[in-house]
């Protein structure tokens, strides 16, 4: 009786938590920027929570609480129930403890970052060594000591991969996890990128006159630096503009949408579907600055996000000849959801449609014409050759 009369009142429980988040009027961001929720949204009701569903949870519940070999508190049980719930949804929605949520809303949108130390090759044993890691810095403190050997990023094998791609591994948009491997530790350990990168646009002028941009992230002055380079370089005898968005994590949705419109004068960008917010299209504003440029895209496995978003925009207009290997495949909006607890939800809420349709995520953007770079080639001459290939186009 007295075990009926404690899942009983944990079925209560369970509803009264499931409430927080039907219920909660959440400062709900969209990438960290602030909307505003629907005044008029319907709200839930008791009567839509799976009351069968509950009760087999509390039936498993008390059989892993009363039967796991580690005593296990209800507060941990369920602190990992709530993750499973919410992780399982997609690669990318998460539930963050008070501490993750508040150091999250630290992070400044936009911003590329990489971990708290660097990577050195040693040439002759084909390994990288970490270097320049502080004392008390948060991969120190997990047991990470300059001198030790990283083999993996992500299950990406460093032993015969250049400083670029090594580099391309190690940055991501700040705030963002990747998890590596070093030799002398067992198991794998997840590492926060929070040291900000230097983002500024990198121009390269090629010996056969091709103007590359090297765009890292996509940030808030993205569209005016492209064309502020653009002008400059600009001479009877520039022949090309390819840009270069090679392990571009993404950025700002509206500095994507800003860079193609540089290029575009009508038709869709790209657009949104959601089940809560609605659809939407970000349409190009009529303009013809830029009509003139022969334009190249090159991309490559972690070009992802809003460099998918601009790529996809100028491929399938005709604006652009897209080269390198297939992107990355994240085409999602995603909120936050604030909980009263001082934790949060981040969760999809929406994914990214290319102009004809098709949906980013998961699928990536394939391009014109593959040529990914060679581990032995060297990083000029893989430009050289891009370049040389693409002004053979007619």
């Amino acid at each position: 009786m007295l075990q009926h009369i404690k899942y009983k009142k944990l079925i209560v429980s369970m509803l009264l938590c499931c409430s927080q988040f039907a219920f909660a009027a959440p400062v709900v961001k969209e990438k960290l920027s602030p909307l505003h929720s629907d005044p008029e949204e319907p709200e839930h009701s008791y009567a839509e929570v799976p009351i069968e569903s509950i009760q087999q949870f509390v039936q498993i519940y008390g059989i892993v609480r009363d039967n796991y070999v580690d005593v296990k508190s209800d507060d941990a049980l369920f602190q990992q129930a709530i993750k499973g719930l919410v992780s399982g949804l997609d690669r990318y929605s998460r539930y963050l403890s008070a501490e993750e949520y508040r150091q999250l809303i630290q992070y400044t949108e936009g911003d590329l970052a990489s971990v708290d130390f660097a990577l050195s090759p040693e040439v002759h044993v084909h390994k990288w060594m970490i270097r320049d890691l502080k004392t008390g810095s948060d991969s120190y403190k997990l047991g990470l000591r300059n001198g030790q050997t990283i083999l993996k990023i992500d299950n990406q094998d460093l032993k015969n991969l250049n400083q670029d791609q090594v580099l391309g591994l190690l940055y991501g948009s700040i705030g963002s996890t990747l998890q590596v491997q070093a030799e002398e530790l067992n198991g794998n350990i997840n590492l926060v990128r929070n040291k900000k990168i230097e983002t500024d646009i990198e121009p390269v002028m090629l010996h056969n006159q091709v103007l590359v941009l090297k765009i890292r992230v996509f940030q808030q002055d993205t569209a005016n630096e492209i064309k502020r380079l653009i002008e400059e370089n600009s001479s009877p005898r520039l022949k090309a503009v390819l840009i270069d968005l090679r392990n571009n994590p993404g950025g700002l949705l509206s500095a994507a949408v800003e860079s193609a419109d540089l290029f575009l004068n009508n038709g869709i960008i790209v657009s949104t579907k959601s089940r809560s917010e609605g659809n939407q299209q970000f349409q190009a504003l009529p303009g013809n600055e830029f009509q003139n440029i022969k334009l190249g895209i090159l991309i490559n496995h972690r070009s992802a996000s809003a460099a998918e978003v601009f790529t996809a925009a100028m491929k399938e207009h005709q604006r652009a000849w897209v080269m390198g290997e297939k992107s990355y495949g994240k085409g999602v909006v995603q909120k936050l959801f604030p909980l009263p607890s001082g934790a949060a939800l981040q969760m999809t809420v929406s994914h990214y449609y290319t102009p004809n349709g098709n949906m980013i995520e998961g699928q990536g953007i394939q391009p014109n014409q593959a040529y990914p770079l060679p581990p032995e080639m060297k990083e000029d001459v893989y430009l050289d050759r891009v370049a040389d290939l693409f002004l053979k186009r007619k």
